[in-house]
């Protein structure tokens, strides 16, 4: 029988299948997302307001331009260019520029000039769609952002009315330089915020890792205690230290609990052996003062049952049930008694025991008192000579009481085989029936006192429970253990025994 074991989930603050997440983990990514954010939002506003203020000193500029343009032709009409006048280079219109201005002269609705000085500091014709955008400028006085295409781009353009709206200018000013300041800046901020985060994480991994430590050293402690084989202690090992225990702290609290529930088990686990030790001294006490009046019944009842009474026949069929339920009363007596010396821990009587010759006989009483099963033994040549270091009779009981186990619960007609195996320093016996299995909530508790499978069976075709609490008892009294394993049509219990030295 195997029993699923439960699915695990990694920890850590990073984890790869879906579960809980450490307190480290999400401190650490608390922490991640809270400078992230902070860097973003601190990219974000600086380039924002670098960038404003590159489009607004660019905006001063233009605006200084348009300014000098209004108040040259906004001088007597007879210092502005005539209609007919054949078209100008820009160059003459923007007088002073540098590479990338532009320049649109409008006089009474005829363009006079326009056009973009080039990186060579030559003039250059606008194409018709980049003229149609800046003709259909309507806001005067304002600088505004337009596209302009092809090898231009974006530009900041102003638009500017002179001699009551019959000269219309347009300067502009490329958007080039404030972009590329722009990315070189989003890129350096975003370099100095990426590098900023790195080292935020890397010290706030180191100061989590310090924090959390006295957490740790808590739950090791909580791990450690949790390990400890409670069903055979008296008391709990370890405590939280004093400087994981001042109340001032989170951890000092948890740590303060710790001690508090460990000091209420190490009490509850002294009471409880007290308890135990009381129930024992009880049993071995009444085991020993049942075994005189049980024989005193036994020996009227096999004196009244011999011909040296005459009893009535009426009376004849009751002294036989009693004797028969003093043998039974017996036998559980002895089973208590037996189990009483040796939680006390009494030494067993040792001698090197041949195993071969045990089972034999164990077989063989079985054979006799459960004809209608089909018993086998698998025993080979050479684990004849192998011993162990045991009391015989004791051991006789356990495969005795496997046997007669395996004769009780199962049907007749099933097949009980014991076979032994053996390697340098444990010898192996097992017993393996095919009958119907036990079920698989009640094997946990199989080798516990008083555990009967079935509930519903008379005294007379089981006994107390005893039978496999006693096996175990006297297994692990010779330092041995024993196991099973049980399914439909298959039940088999394991008996493993040191070898002693002379055979190993």
């Amino acid at each position: 029988m195997s029993a699923d074991a439960p699915s695990s989930h990694r920890r850590g603050p990073f984890p790869g299948r879906r579960g809980p997440w450490s307190l480290r983990g999400r401190l650490l990514l608390g922490l991640t997302l809270l400078v992230a954010a902070i860097a973003v939002t601190n990219g974000v506003l600086t380039v924002t307001a670098s960038h404003s203020q590159l489009i607004a000193r660019l905006d001063q500029q233009l605006i200084g331009a348009a300014e000098r343009t209004r108040m040259v032709f906004d001088r007597a009409p007879g210092d502005r260019p005539p209609r007919d006048q054949p078209p100008r280079p820009v160059t003459e219109f923007l007088p002073g520029q540098g590479a990338g201005a532009i320049g649109l002269l409008v006089v009474e609705g005829k363009t006079l000039s326009a056009g973009y000085v080039a990186d060579d500091g030559t003039a250059h014709d606008f194409s018709d769609k980049q003229l149609d955008a800046l003709l259909a400028l309507d806001a005067a006085h304002t600088a505004v952002t337009i596209d302009l295409g092809g090898d231009l781009g974006d530009y900041r353009v102003i638009r500017t009315e002179a001699d009551r709206g019959r000269v219309v200018a347009v300067n502009g000013l490329s958007l080039r330089d404030v972009e590329q300041t722009t990315a070189s800046l989003i890129a350096n901020t975003a370099l100095v915020s990426a590098a900023g985060l790195l080292l935020a994480v890397l010290l706030g991994w180191l100061i989590i890792r310090v924090a959390i430590r006295p957490l740790d050293r808590v739950a090791g402690i909580a791990t450690r205690v949790s390990q400890h084989p409670m069903e055979s202690k008296v008391s709990v090992p370890e405590r939280v230290p004093a400087a994981d225990t001042s109340p001032r702290t989170e951890v000092g609290r948890v740590g303060l609990a710790l001690n508090d529930l460990l000091n209420s088990v190490e009490q509850a686990l002294v009471a409880r052996d007290a308890g135990e030790q009381k129930l024992r001294r009880f049993i071995s006490d009444a085991s020993h003062e049942l075994r005189t009046p049980l024989a005193v019944i036994r020996g009227y009842t096999d004196l009244a049952e011999g011909d040296a009474i005459d009893v009535p026949e009426p009376l004849r069929r009751p002294l036989q049930r009693i004797g028969a339920e003093s043998v039974r009363m017996t036998s559980m007596v002895e089973d208590l008694l037996l189990l009483a010396r040796l939680d006390e821990g009494r030494e067993l009587r040792r001698e090197p025991t041949a195993v071969a010759a045990v089972l034999a006989d164990a077989v063989a009483d079985a054979h006799v008192a459960g004809p209608e099963h089909v018993w086998q033994l698998d025993l080979p040549e050479h684990m004849l000579e192998v011993e162990v270091d045991a009391d015989p009779e004791r051991l006789h009981q356990v495969f005795s009481n496997l046997l007669g186990n395996a004769r009780t619960h199962t049907p007749a007609g099933t097949r009980v085989q014991v076979r032994m195996q053996a390697d340098a320093s444990t010898a192996t016996v097992e017993v393996i029936d095919d009958g119907p299995g036990i079920p698989a909530d009640a094997l946990p508790d199989l080798f516990e006192r008083f555990t009967r499978v079935d509930h519903s069976r008379t005294r007379d075709t089981g006994g107390a429970g005893l039978g496999l609490a006693i096996v175990r008892a006297i297994v692990e009294a010779h330092g041995g253990t024993v196991e099973v394993q049980s399914e439909s049509g298959r039940t088999c219990f394991r008996v493993l025994l040191p070898r002693s030295a002379a055979s190993a």
